[in-house]
C-alpha cells in the first residue's frame, strides 16, 4: 500500500487498516511456525505497512 493513498484516509479508517494488517501479521506468523506459509515475503510486506500507518498516525497527532 503507498503511503500517498494512506494520507488520504481518514484517522478512524487508517485505525480500522492497521488493526486488519496486525490480525493479519498473525496470521501469517502462524502459518510460518507451522511451514503453511508459502510466500515469506509477506510478512515483510505487512511489517512495512504497519509502519507506514503508524507513521502517518503519528504525524496527524504531532501536527495537531
Amino acid at each position: 500500500m503507498k503511503a500517498k493513498e494512506l494520507r488520504q484516509k481518514d484517522d478512524a479508517a487508517l485505525k480500522s487498516e492497521l488493526l486488519a494488517l496486525r490480525k493479519a501479521q498473525f496470521s501469517a506468523r502462524m502459518q510460518l511456525a507451522t511451514q503453511q506459509l508459502t510466500d515469506t515475503s509477506q510478512l515483510r510486506k505487512l511489517k512495512r505497512d504497519i509502519a507506514r500507518i503508524k507513521t502517518i498516525i503519528s504525524e496527524r497527532a504531532s501536527a495537531k
